[in-house]
């Protein structure tokens, strides 16, 4: 069975290349009937409504790349590997992790992975896994980007917040260009209406031109690196100009804590700040006045401040602008999104055993990784499942990454391609794509109708490739952890109606002596659910327990009475609206009640990052080394990049081979133009690449673009596009509150070939 389609033989199913999943509607054809060879944005789908950009168009690349993996693999002494039966692949997988269960303790085991930017169901089911084999440690991409941000926000606000750009009059955007990285609904047609509207103001902060900067009212050409003095200067004008809402914080806030702050930034010398990040103070104090004087300000931040020197203070800088505002909890500000699942959790745990580095969120910073197996410590990590992740390609320090893989005693990838980690692991088990299974992506963040899309499969698994729900239900009862004794009588209770079923469950798997580590695997082996849908079982837990947390959200979109019943009435929606459903919708007026911090206050201080920014203040380093003139940003998206999960290079329809973006002057001085080549160096590597010469970029910034390097099957053997951009990254240049790398700020020097 697959998704229903129209009469025209149109299908539901949404993009799988950034965090929006705007729903796409596809014809399927070809010889075989399995190719996406049409492809529109889908006007049923609550968010995005018919939206969709250009890149979607071309995903029959990623369904029908020729590096897929078919069969299990397991390598050989030599290197090489053997395609081996799927009852092998389990059995040997299952037993060699409990052997290092058994002998190291689980918590040697790191998992890697939990889902890409479409497909996050396996990360749920992956949890049973874990639980099983005692794995505690784990890391995922947001280690990469967002966990600055979420640690601030935990702090301050008691949650991680969005924001609200279809009703702004202010929409900021720090180190961010939606025009190609969308995050926000309807990216390009929201940025349009606020570019268009002369009572709406725009503001981007970014060292590049930007397609987005293009739009704006006021574009801060910030010098790469210094956006924290931007922030800082900027917050010092609000204090100094007295623009502070002071009723909103003598509400919300504390007032000591206010108090602290203001004292705290009257001691940033905003001309010395402004001379600093290369700007002119009379416009950074305009922006300090438009910012302060909005009606409804919405910003976000992202990686070009997030991948960026002092990231985490930028973070602490942003929320403070955003506290100072009162630009919290009404139409056009910030909220706080109801969610089935809190990815963007800030809480701070147990530190990495080795490092002891500081983890947010349950993850891992990626930097500290392979210094976490490259160290003859008791409880370094020895084995290590990867799962829809390729962190050999997308981590800091490629060479090293692929070192310290290579030292583990077992590595297990779970996965549609074989890609870069894939061919060095000891078992490659093969993914159905995002187009043979049923998925769903964990980013539901609108405000106040929040939208959960489960899309159906379009197609069947060809022989070979599992679901991941499968692989994962296989490899716990391999484990030992649960089999038929538990099963059973769950699938007999089914046989009575859902809410028999529900009731036995909570009974069964819920109740002590609890299961519920083994949740999303018997759900999936015991709720009958037909096949296009089966890997959604887990989407039955979420909803108890999104009825449980957010009964009057659900209940203002129409899914009301008991838990049970608001739960059971959910998941039937979901299941019936392919396009997607409105699960929670929430109430502005609910907002400042809804702060979760233990005391409801919203936070200013935060003393470390207070004692940052009086560091930050008092550093009078030169701001360059002659040793490095350059600094690279390694990772820019641009129209034909997303995740890596299209490998196949013939899907850029531009730049095919990523050009090295240069300024005008720079390139004039080296003597070359657009289609040279040069050589590009930094401390851990040296690279010659193509140089397109731009005057969107400053003098001394280069930019290279993300999701290229990649190795893939050509026609005459393997060819490999454009650079890998983490060849050229150091681990060890890091933020040092959460590890986040500096892939926005790499020194750099660049030699015209002879």
């Amino acid at each position: 069975m697959t998704t229903p389609s129209t009469p025209e033989g149109w299908s539901p199913t949404a993009c799988i290349l950034c965090e929006c999943n705007c729903g796409l509607e596809v014809q399927l054809g070809g010889d075989d009937g399995r190719h996406l060879v049409k492809l529109r944005g889908d006007r049923r789908h609550p968010s995005s409504q018919g939206y969709a950009c250009e890149k979607p168009h071309r995903l029959d690349h990623y369904q029908h790349a020729r590096d897929r993996v078919t069969r299990p693999l397991r390598r050989r002494p030599d290197g090489t590997f053997e395609e081996i039966d799927w009852d092998t692949a389990i059995r040997e997988v299952a037993a060699r992790l409990a052997a290092v269960r058994d002998t190291h303790g689980g918590d040697t085991i790191f998992y890697y992975g939990g889902g890409g930017q479409g497909n996050h169901l396996p990360g749920a089911y992956a949890t049973a896994t874990r639980r099983a084999l005692g794995s505690r440690h784990r890391s995922s991409a947001l280690a990469q980007e967002k966990t600055g941000e979420f640690w601030v926000s935990d702090r301050m606000m008691g949650s991680a917040t969005r924001a609200d750009f279809e009703h702004c009059d202010v929409a900021l955007f720090l180190g961010k260009n939606p025009w190609h990285s969308h995050s926000i609904a309807r990216a390009r047609v929201t940025l349009k209406e606020l570019a268009a509207d002369p009572a709406r103001t725009l503001i981007v902060v970014d060292p590049r031109r930007t397609e987005t900067a293009e739009l704006a009212d006021i574009h801060l050409a910030v010098k790469p690196g210094t956006d924290a003095w931007l922030l800082a200067a900027l917050l010092a004008v609000i204090v100094e100009e007295d623009l502070i809402d002071r009723a909103f914080l003598a509400a919300r806030a504390v007032p000591a804590e206010v108090e602290t702050v203001v004292a705290a930034l009257r001691a940033v010398d905003v001309a010395a700040a402004c001379a600093r990040c290369g700007l002119d103070e009379a416009v950074v104090r305009r922006t300090a006045r438009v910012l302060a004087g909005a009606r409804a300000l919405a910003t976000f931040e992202d990686l070009g401040v997030q991948m960026n020197k002092g990231s985490t203070l930028v973070s602490y800088l942003h929320r403070l602008l955003i506290l100072l505002t009162g630009s919290f909890g009404k139409p056009g500000t910030h909220f706080i999104p109801t969610t089935l699942v809190d990815i963007a959790s800030g809480a701070s745990g147990k530190a990495s055993p080795v490092v002891g580095a500081r983890v947010v969120g349950g993850l891992v910073p990626c930097n500290v990784i392979a210094d976490e197996i490259l160290t003859d410590h008791p409880k370094r990590y020895r084995a290590m499942i990867v799962e829809a992740a390729n962190p050999a390609h997308s981590l800091a320090d490629s060479p090293r990454m692929r070192e310290a893989l290579g030292a583990l005693d077992t590595l297990v990838v779970i996965d549609v391609a074989m890609s870069e980690t894939a061919r060095l692991a000891h078992y490659v088990l093969p993914a159905a794509t995002q187009f043979e299974k049923a998925e769903a992506t964990f980013f539901n963040f609108e405000f106040p109708r929040n939208v959960f899309h489960l899309r159906a499969r379009l197609m069947a698994p060809p022989p070979g490739p599992l679901p991941e729900a499968e692989i994962h239900a296989r490899l716990v009862e391999a484990l030992g952890a649960v089999g038929e004794e538990v099963y059973a009588p769950l699938r007999a209770a089914a046989t009575a109606g859902r809410e028999a079923y529900v009731a036995a469950f909570m009974a069964r798997v819920m109740a002590p002596p609890t299961l519920s580590h083994l949740a999303p695997v018997i759900l999936y082996r015991t709720l009958p659910l037909p096949e296009a849908q089966r890997e959604g079982a887990v989407v039955l837990g979420l909803a108890l327990r999104a009825a449980m947390a957010h009964g009057g959200q659900l209940a203002r979109a129409g899914f009301t009475g008991t838990p049970m019943q608001a739960a059971l009435a959910l998941f039937d929606a979901i299941l019936a609206s392919p396009s997607g459903v409105v699960f929670a919708v929430g109430d502005w007026a609910e907002m400042s009640a809804r702060v979760p911090t233990p005391d409801g206050k919203l936070h200013l201080v935060l003393p470390d990052l207070l004692e940052a920014l009086a560091a930050h203040l008092r550093d009078d380093a030169p701001a360059d080394d002659p040793t490095w003139p350059f600094v690279l940003s390694a990772g820019e998206r641009r129209s034909f990049t997303a995740n890596t999960i299209i490998r196949d290079p013939a899907w850029r329809k531009k730049d095919a081979g990523g050009a090295l973006r240069v300024h005008p002057d720079d390139a004039a001085a080296l003597g070359v133009a657009t289609g040279g080549a040069v050589r590009l160096t930094t401390r851990r590597g040296s690279i010659v690449v193509e140089v397109e010469v731009s005057d969107t970029m400053q003098r001394g910034h280069v930019s290279l673009p993300n999701g290229l390097g990649l190795g893939y099957p050509g026609e005459h053997g393997a060819v490999t596009a454009g650079v890998a951009p983490n060849e050229l990254t150091s681990s060890d240049a890091r933020d040092p509150f959460v590890g986040t790398p500096w892939h926005k700020h790499v020194p750099a020097r660049l030699e015209r070939l002879a």
